[in-house]
Protein backbone atom coordinates (compact mmCIF):
# COMPACT_ATOMS: atom_id res chain seq x y z
CA UNK A 1 0.00 0.00 0.00
CA UNK A 2 0.97 3.40 -0.95
CA UNK A 3 0.95 6.35 1.76
CA UNK A 4 1.31 10.17 0.91
CA UNK A 5 4.68 9.96 2.79
CA UNK A 6 6.26 7.94 0.07
CA UNK A 7 7.11 8.40 -3.45
CA UNK A 8 7.51 5.66 -6.00
CA UNK A 9 11.06 5.90 -7.70
CA UNK A 10 12.40 4.05 -10.60
CA UNK A 11 15.21 1.43 -9.81
CA UNK A 12 16.43 -1.21 -7.92
CA UNK A 13 19.18 -1.93 -5.40
CA UNK A 14 21.19 0.81 -6.76
CA UNK A 15 18.74 3.07 -5.90
CA UNK A 16 19.72 4.10 -2.29
CA UNK A 17 23.15 6.34 -2.18
CA UNK A 18 26.25 4.04 -1.70
CA UNK A 19 25.24 0.61 -3.40
CA UNK A 20 26.55 -0.36 -6.84
CA UNK A 21 25.56 -3.45 -8.99
CA UNK A 22 26.64 -5.57 -11.71
CA UNK A 23 25.37 -8.42 -13.98
CA UNK A 24 27.66 -10.48 -16.36
CA UNK A 25 27.86 -13.70 -18.47
CA UNK A 26 30.00 -16.48 -16.91
CA UNK A 27 28.96 -19.58 -17.93
CA UNK A 28 27.97 -21.29 -15.11
CA UNK A 29 25.22 -23.40 -16.59
CA UNK A 30 23.44 -20.78 -19.51
CA UNK A 31 25.09 -19.97 -22.45
CA UNK A 32 25.02 -16.09 -23.66
CA UNK A 33 22.80 -14.64 -21.22
CA UNK A 34 23.71 -13.09 -17.53
CA UNK A 35 24.37 -15.44 -14.84
CA UNK A 36 25.92 -13.55 -12.24
CA UNK A 37 25.27 -10.72 -10.23
CA UNK A 38 26.83 -8.74 -7.81
CA UNK A 39 25.36 -5.89 -5.16
CA UNK A 40 27.94 -3.94 -3.14
CA UNK A 41 28.03 -0.93 -0.88
CA UNK A 42 30.96 1.48 -0.33
CA UNK A 43 30.37 1.55 3.25
CA UNK A 44 29.65 -1.43 5.75
CA UNK A 45 26.24 -2.59 5.96
CA UNK A 46 23.99 -3.54 8.84
CA UNK A 47 22.26 -6.63 7.87
CA UNK A 48 19.24 -8.79 8.15
CA UNK A 49 18.02 -12.17 6.86
CA UNK A 50 14.88 -14.59 6.77
CA UNK A 51 15.69 -18.01 5.10
CA UNK A 52 14.12 -21.10 3.95
CA UNK A 53 12.58 -23.51 6.26
CA UNK A 54 13.26 -26.25 4.54
CA UNK A 55 15.04 -29.00 6.10
CA UNK A 56 17.54 -29.47 3.52
CA UNK A 57 19.32 -26.02 2.51
CA UNK A 58 21.74 -24.80 0.19
CA UNK A 59 25.48 -24.02 0.98
CA UNK A 60 24.65 -20.18 0.54
CA UNK A 61 21.69 -20.40 2.81
CA UNK A 62 24.22 -21.99 5.35
CA UNK A 63 27.19 -19.57 4.72
CA UNK A 64 24.94 -16.45 4.95
CA UNK A 65 22.40 -17.13 8.25
CA UNK A 66 26.39 -17.76 9.57
CA UNK A 67 27.51 -14.16 8.18
CA UNK A 68 24.07 -12.06 8.99
CA UNK A 69 24.04 -13.72 12.56
CA UNK A 70 27.80 -13.43 13.15
CA UNK A 71 29.53 -10.69 11.28
CA UNK A 72 29.83 -6.81 12.21
CA UNK A 73 28.74 -5.79 8.84
CA UNK A 74 28.27 -6.99 5.49
CA UNK A 75 28.90 -5.25 2.45
CA UNK A 76 29.02 -7.78 -1.13
CA UNK A 77 26.66 -9.99 -2.06
CA UNK A 78 27.52 -12.50 -5.41
CA UNK A 79 24.81 -14.25 -6.96
CA UNK A 80 24.57 -16.92 -9.37
CA UNK A 81 22.14 -18.70 -11.37
CA UNK A 82 21.96 -21.67 -13.48
CA UNK A 83 23.15 -24.14 -10.32
CA UNK A 84 21.46 -23.80 -7.10
CA UNK A 85 24.50 -25.07 -5.19
CA UNK A 86 22.05 -27.39 -2.63
CA UNK A 87 22.80 -31.02 -2.04
CA UNK A 88 26.81 -30.42 -2.50
CA UNK A 89 28.13 -31.11 0.72
CA UNK A 90 31.31 -29.74 1.72
CA UNK A 91 32.45 -29.49 -2.13
CA UNK A 92 29.48 -26.84 -1.76
CA UNK A 93 30.56 -24.88 0.70
CA UNK A 94 34.07 -24.75 0.29
CA UNK A 95 32.58 -23.03 -3.23
CA UNK A 96 30.89 -20.67 -0.83
CA UNK A 97 34.19 -19.69 0.84
CA UNK A 98 36.25 -19.24 -2.01
CA UNK A 99 33.39 -17.17 -3.85
CA UNK A 100 33.54 -14.57 -0.91
CA UNK A 101 37.30 -14.58 -0.49
CA UNK A 102 37.58 -13.79 -4.08
CA UNK A 103 35.00 -11.32 -3.81
CA UNK A 104 36.47 -10.37 -0.93
CA UNK A 105 39.94 -9.74 -2.04
CA UNK A 106 38.98 -7.24 -5.19
CA UNK A 107 36.91 -5.35 -2.87
CA UNK A 108 38.93 -4.65 -0.41
CA UNK A 109 36.63 -6.33 2.46
CA UNK A 110 36.52 -9.31 4.72
CA UNK A 111 35.50 -12.44 4.05
CA UNK A 112 32.94 -12.58 6.54
CA UNK A 113 31.18 -9.16 4.91
CA UNK A 114 30.30 -11.21 1.79
CA UNK A 115 26.54 -12.88 1.41
CA UNK A 116 26.55 -15.25 -1.46
CA UNK A 117 23.45 -16.79 -2.97
CA UNK A 118 22.77 -19.30 -5.95
CA UNK A 119 19.44 -20.45 -8.04
CA UNK A 120 19.00 -23.09 -10.25
CA UNK A 121 19.65 -26.75 -10.65
CA UNK A 122 19.65 -28.46 -7.45
CA UNK A 123 22.47 -31.52 -6.98
CA UNK A 124 25.15 -29.93 -9.00
CA UNK A 125 28.34 -28.47 -8.32
CA UNK A 126 29.16 -24.87 -9.28
CA UNK A 127 32.33 -24.76 -11.65
CA UNK A 128 34.77 -22.82 -9.37
CA UNK A 129 37.01 -22.17 -13.04
CA UNK A 130 34.18 -19.65 -14.21
CA UNK A 131 32.47 -18.70 -11.19
CA UNK A 132 35.77 -17.32 -9.52
CA UNK A 133 36.39 -15.49 -12.81
CA UNK A 134 32.90 -14.32 -12.94
CA UNK A 135 33.26 -12.64 -9.65
CA UNK A 136 36.43 -10.43 -11.13
CA UNK A 137 34.17 -9.46 -14.07
CA UNK A 138 31.66 -8.47 -11.66
CA UNK A 139 34.26 -6.02 -10.08
CA UNK A 140 35.23 -4.63 -12.83
CA UNK A 141 31.24 -4.20 -13.78
CA UNK A 142 30.13 -2.74 -10.89
CA UNK A 143 28.13 0.76 -10.92
CA UNK A 144 25.83 2.42 -9.44
CA UNK A 145 23.64 3.45 -12.17
CA UNK A 146 20.16 2.28 -12.39
CA UNK A 147 20.96 0.15 -15.53
CA UNK A 148 24.00 -1.56 -13.44
CA UNK A 149 21.33 -2.42 -10.81
CA UNK A 150 18.77 -3.67 -14.36
CA UNK A 151 21.33 -5.88 -15.64
CA UNK A 152 22.08 -7.32 -11.53
CA UNK A 153 18.14 -8.28 -11.88
CA UNK A 154 18.17 -9.71 -14.95
CA UNK A 155 21.46 -12.01 -13.55
CA UNK A 156 19.59 -13.31 -11.20
CA UNK A 157 16.48 -14.95 -13.33
CA UNK A 158 16.12 -18.43 -13.87
CA UNK A 159 12.71 -19.48 -15.79
CA UNK A 160 11.32 -15.66 -15.07
CA UNK A 161 10.04 -13.83 -17.70
CA UNK A 162 10.86 -10.77 -16.59
CA UNK A 163 13.28 -8.93 -13.81
CA UNK A 164 11.80 -7.85 -10.84
CA UNK A 165 12.98 -4.32 -9.20
CA UNK A 166 11.09 -1.85 -6.70
CA UNK A 167 11.92 1.22 -5.38
CA UNK A 168 10.65 4.13 -3.06
CA UNK A 169 11.68 7.11 -0.96
CA UNK A 170 10.81 8.90 2.31
CA UNK A 171 11.61 11.53 4.90
CA UNK A 172 13.10 10.65 8.21
CA UNK A 173 14.52 13.34 10.19
CA UNK A 174 14.77 16.01 7.06
CA UNK A 175 16.40 13.57 5.26
CA UNK A 176 15.32 11.48 2.19
CA UNK A 177 15.69 7.95 2.59
CA UNK A 178 15.39 5.55 -0.19
CA UNK A 179 14.66 1.21 0.35
CA UNK A 180 15.14 -0.44 -3.47
CA UNK A 181 14.80 -4.28 -4.16
CA UNK A 182 15.19 -6.98 -6.48
CA UNK A 183 14.19 -10.69 -6.92
CA UNK A 184 13.79 -13.83 -8.40
CA UNK A 185 11.41 -16.52 -8.68
CA UNK A 186 9.32 -18.26 -10.54
CA UNK A 187 9.01 -21.92 -9.34
CA UNK A 188 9.40 -23.71 -6.49
CA UNK A 189 7.66 -20.88 -4.53
CA UNK A 190 5.67 -21.48 -1.34
CA UNK A 191 6.94 -19.88 1.23
CA UNK A 192 7.66 -21.06 5.64
CA UNK A 193 9.13 -17.59 5.64
CA UNK A 194 10.02 -15.76 2.33
CA UNK A 195 11.00 -17.26 -0.76
CA UNK A 196 12.94 -17.13 -3.78
CA UNK A 197 16.01 -15.08 -4.02
CA UNK A 198 15.38 -11.29 -2.77
CA UNK A 199 17.94 -8.19 -2.15
CA UNK A 200 16.75 -5.52 -0.69
CA UNK A 201 19.19 -1.99 -0.18
CA UNK A 202 18.47 1.06 2.07
CA UNK A 203 20.73 4.23 2.97
CA UNK A 204 18.67 3.91 6.27
CA UNK A 205 20.95 4.18 9.77
CA UNK A 206 19.31 1.48 11.69
CA UNK A 207 19.66 -0.75 14.80
CA UNK A 208 20.41 -4.54 13.63
CA UNK A 209 18.09 -5.47 16.16
CA UNK A 210 15.40 -3.44 14.35
CA UNK A 211 16.14 -4.05 10.98
CA UNK A 212 15.68 -7.84 12.03
CA UNK A 213 12.24 -7.41 13.37
CA UNK A 214 10.95 -4.93 11.04
CA UNK A 215 11.99 -7.45 8.16
CA UNK A 216 10.91 -10.80 10.22
CA UNK A 217 7.59 -9.51 10.67
CA UNK A 218 6.82 -8.05 7.34
CA UNK A 219 7.47 -11.03 5.46
CA UNK A 220 4.50 -12.99 7.07
CA UNK A 221 2.06 -10.87 4.85
CA UNK A 222 4.36 -10.27 2.15
CA UNK A 223 6.79 -13.12 0.63
CA UNK A 224 4.35 -15.43 3.20
CA UNK A 225 1.38 -14.89 1.56
CA UNK A 226 2.13 -16.31 -2.20
CA UNK A 227 2.47 -19.65 -3.76
CA UNK A 228 3.26 -20.60 -7.31
CA UNK A 229 3.30 -24.52 -7.22
CA UNK A 230 3.26 -25.50 -3.23
CA UNK A 231 7.14 -26.08 -3.21
CA UNK A 232 9.32 -24.66 -0.85
CA UNK A 233 12.76 -24.39 -2.20
CA UNK A 234 15.80 -25.04 -0.44
CA UNK A 235 17.49 -21.71 -1.53
CA UNK A 236 15.42 -19.20 -0.12
CA UNK A 237 16.72 -16.03 0.63
CA UNK A 238 15.76 -12.44 1.62
CA UNK A 239 18.33 -10.08 2.75
CA UNK A 240 17.96 -6.37 3.75
CA UNK A 241 21.46 -4.16 3.42
CA UNK A 242 21.39 -1.15 5.11
CA UNK A 243 24.04 1.28 5.34
CA UNK A 244 23.27 4.64 6.94
CA UNK A 245 24.34 6.97 4.34
CA UNK A 246 20.99 8.69 4.04
CA UNK A 247 22.47 10.12 7.34
CA UNK A 248 18.93 10.41 8.95
CA UNK A 249 19.02 9.82 13.12
CA UNK A 250 20.20 6.68 14.00
CA UNK A 251 16.65 4.62 14.00
CA UNK A 252 17.31 2.08 17.79
CA UNK A 253 13.74 2.49 19.02
CA UNK A 254 10.09 2.51 17.69
CA UNK A 255 9.24 5.50 16.94
CA UNK A 256 7.21 7.14 13.90
CA UNK A 257 10.23 6.92 11.82
CA UNK A 258 10.92 3.15 12.44
CA UNK A 259 6.81 3.10 11.20
CA UNK A 260 7.40 5.16 8.32
CA UNK A 261 10.49 2.47 7.47
CA UNK A 262 8.14 -0.07 7.56
CA UNK A 263 5.63 1.06 5.53
CA UNK A 264 8.74 1.50 3.01
CA UNK A 265 9.51 -1.67 3.24
CA UNK A 266 5.79 -3.33 3.24
CA UNK A 267 6.00 -1.62 -0.24
CA UNK A 268 8.86 -2.96 -1.58
CA UNK A 269 8.01 -6.48 -0.31
CA UNK A 270 4.79 -6.65 -1.54
CA UNK A 271 5.30 -5.43 -5.13
CA UNK A 272 8.40 -7.56 -5.36
CA UNK A 273 6.29 -10.71 -4.10
CA UNK A 274 3.06 -10.18 -6.21
CA UNK A 275 5.91 -9.39 -9.04
CA UNK A 276 6.88 -13.29 -8.28
CA UNK A 277 3.34 -14.78 -8.03
CA UNK A 278 2.30 -13.16 -11.45
CA UNK A 279 5.44 -14.53 -12.97
CA UNK A 280 4.94 -18.06 -12.01
CA UNK A 281 6.16 -20.44 -14.40
CA UNK A 282 3.75 -20.85 -17.23
CA UNK A 283 0.95 -18.32 -15.73
CA UNK A 284 -1.11 -16.14 -17.51
CA UNK A 285 -2.91 -14.24 -14.96
CA UNK A 286 -1.86 -13.25 -10.80
CA UNK A 287 -4.61 -14.36 -8.91
CA UNK A 288 -5.17 -12.95 -5.68
CA UNK A 289 -7.65 -13.74 -2.83
CA UNK A 290 -8.62 -11.18 -0.36
CA UNK A 291 -10.59 -12.46 3.21
CA UNK A 292 -12.62 -9.65 4.99
CA UNK A 293 -14.17 -9.80 8.28
CA UNK A 294 -12.35 -13.50 9.42
CA UNK A 295 -12.08 -14.30 13.04
CA UNK A 296 -8.44 -14.04 13.40
CA UNK A 297 -5.51 -12.53 11.23
CA UNK A 298 -4.11 -15.92 10.96
CA UNK A 299 -7.63 -17.33 10.28
CA UNK A 300 -7.58 -14.81 7.23
CA UNK A 301 -3.86 -15.93 6.23
CA UNK A 302 -4.73 -19.53 6.36
CA UNK A 303 -7.78 -18.90 4.47
CA UNK A 304 -6.31 -16.46 1.52
CA UNK A 305 -3.30 -18.73 0.91
CA UNK A 306 -5.50 -22.21 1.16
CA UNK A 307 -7.79 -20.36 -2.10
CA UNK A 308 -4.18 -19.50 -4.25
CA UNK A 309 -2.42 -22.98 -3.49
CA UNK A 310 -5.44 -25.00 -4.98
CA UNK A 311 -4.13 -26.66 -8.04
CA UNK A 312 -7.99 -27.04 -9.04
CA UNK A 313 -8.77 -23.02 -8.30
CA UNK A 314 -5.43 -22.25 -10.05
CA UNK A 315 -6.89 -24.31 -12.92
CA UNK A 316 -10.29 -22.86 -12.66
CA UNK A 317 -8.58 -19.26 -12.84
CA UNK A 318 -6.69 -20.65 -16.53
CA UNK A 319 -9.56 -21.55 -17.90
CA UNK A 320 -11.77 -19.01 -16.94
CA UNK A 321 -14.18 -21.26 -15.34
CA UNK A 322 -16.75 -19.92 -12.56
CA UNK A 323 -16.72 -23.17 -10.99
CA UNK A 324 -17.29 -21.16 -7.36
CA UNK A 325 -17.24 -24.55 -5.57
CA UNK A 326 -13.56 -25.30 -5.94
CA UNK A 327 -12.80 -22.38 -4.03
CA UNK A 328 -15.71 -22.78 -1.45
CA UNK A 329 -13.77 -26.17 -1.64
CA UNK A 330 -10.05 -24.91 -0.82
CA UNK A 331 -11.68 -22.43 1.67
CA UNK A 332 -13.46 -25.63 3.82
CA UNK A 333 -10.39 -27.88 3.83
CA UNK A 334 -7.77 -24.96 5.26
CA UNK A 335 -8.83 -26.23 8.61
CA UNK A 336 -9.88 -22.57 9.73
CA UNK A 337 -13.55 -23.25 11.27
CA UNK A 338 -16.55 -20.89 9.89
CA UNK A 339 -20.12 -21.28 8.95
CA UNK A 340 -20.35 -21.80 5.04
CA UNK A 341 -23.82 -20.00 5.43
CA UNK A 342 -22.22 -16.41 6.17
CA UNK A 343 -19.47 -16.40 3.26
CA UNK A 344 -19.99 -14.33 0.61
CA UNK A 345 -17.92 -14.56 -2.50
CA UNK A 346 -17.28 -12.82 -5.61
CA UNK A 347 -15.01 -12.60 -8.52
CA UNK A 348 -13.24 -9.17 -9.13
CA UNK A 349 -10.90 -7.66 -12.02
CA UNK A 350 -9.85 -4.07 -11.85
CA UNK A 351 -13.31 -3.19 -13.79
CA UNK A 352 -16.12 -5.09 -12.06
CA UNK A 353 -17.46 -6.88 -9.12
CA UNK A 354 -19.84 -10.11 -9.60
CA UNK A 355 -21.38 -11.78 -6.79
CA UNK A 356 -21.07 -15.11 -6.80
CA UNK A 357 -22.15 -17.14 -3.67
CA UNK A 358 -24.03 -15.69 -0.54
CA UNK A 359 -26.38 -17.41 2.25
CA UNK A 360 -25.27 -20.69 1.48
CA UNK A 361 -25.95 -20.86 -2.05
CA UNK A 362 -25.18 -19.67 -5.70
CA UNK A 363 -26.64 -16.51 -6.89
CA UNK A 364 -28.05 -14.90 -10.01
CA UNK A 365 -24.83 -14.30 -12.23
CA UNK A 366 -24.08 -14.63 -15.38
CA UNK A 367 -21.63 -16.94 -16.54
CA UNK A 368 -20.22 -15.16 -19.73
CA UNK A 369 -19.76 -12.12 -17.54
CA UNK A 370 -17.87 -14.14 -14.83
CA UNK A 371 -15.75 -15.64 -17.54
CA UNK A 372 -14.72 -12.31 -19.00
CA UNK A 373 -13.79 -11.29 -15.42
CA UNK A 374 -11.44 -14.53 -14.86
CA UNK A 375 -9.95 -13.88 -18.15
CA UNK A 376 -7.94 -10.41 -16.84
CA UNK A 377 -4.68 -10.43 -16.15
CA UNK A 378 -5.19 -9.41 -12.64
CA UNK A 379 -7.63 -11.77 -10.91
CA UNK A 380 -9.21 -11.51 -7.26
CA UNK A 381 -11.15 -13.58 -5.62
CA UNK A 382 -12.85 -11.59 -2.78
CA UNK A 383 -14.01 -13.92 0.30
CA UNK A 384 -16.26 -12.36 3.09
CA UNK A 385 -16.31 -14.45 6.18
CA UNK A 386 -18.78 -12.59 7.93
CA UNK A 387 -17.20 -13.10 11.89
CA UNK A 388 -14.84 -10.48 12.62
CA UNK A 389 -12.62 -7.72 12.20
CA UNK A 390 -9.80 -9.68 10.17
CA UNK A 391 -7.98 -9.51 6.63
CA UNK A 392 -5.55 -10.79 4.69
CA UNK A 393 -4.50 -10.76 0.81
CA UNK A 394 -2.67 -13.98 -0.58
CA UNK A 395 -0.92 -13.82 -4.09
CA UNK A 396 -0.79 -16.71 -6.92
CA UNK A 397 -1.09 -17.20 -10.40
CA UNK A 398 -3.28 -19.92 -12.71
CA UNK A 399 -1.78 -23.22 -13.35
CA UNK A 400 -1.38 -23.80 -16.93
CA UNK A 401 -0.17 -26.39 -19.56
CA UNK A 402 3.00 -24.68 -19.40
CA UNK A 403 4.02 -25.03 -16.27
CA UNK A 404 4.28 -29.23 -16.74
CA UNK A 405 6.45 -28.52 -19.94
CA UNK A 406 8.91 -25.80 -18.29
CA UNK A 407 8.96 -28.22 -15.00
CA UNK A 408 9.52 -31.49 -17.09
CA UNK A 409 12.37 -30.04 -19.23
CA UNK A 410 13.82 -28.02 -16.58
CA UNK A 411 17.53 -29.57 -16.33
CA UNK A 412 17.76 -29.92 -20.19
Amino acid sequence: MVTDSMKIIEGGVTAAQGFEAAGVEAAIKYQNRKDMAMIYSRTPCTAAGVFTSNVVKAAPVLWDKEVVTHSPSVQAVIVNSGIANAATGKQGYECCRQTADKAAKLLGVSSDAVLVASTGVIGNQIPLDRLLPGVEKLAEAKADTREAGTLAAEAIMTTDTVSKQAAVQIELGGKTVTVGGMCKGSGMIHPNMCTMLGFITTDIAISKELLQEALSEDVVDTFNMISVDGDTSTNDTLVVLANGMAGNPEITVKNEDYNKFKEALHYIDTTLAKMMAGDGEGATALFETKVIHAATKQDARILSRSVISSSLCKAAIYGHDANFGRFLCALGYSGVEFDPGKVVLSFENEEKSILIYKDGAAVPYSEEEASQVLASPEVRVLVDMNMGDAEATAWGCDLSYDYVKINADYRS
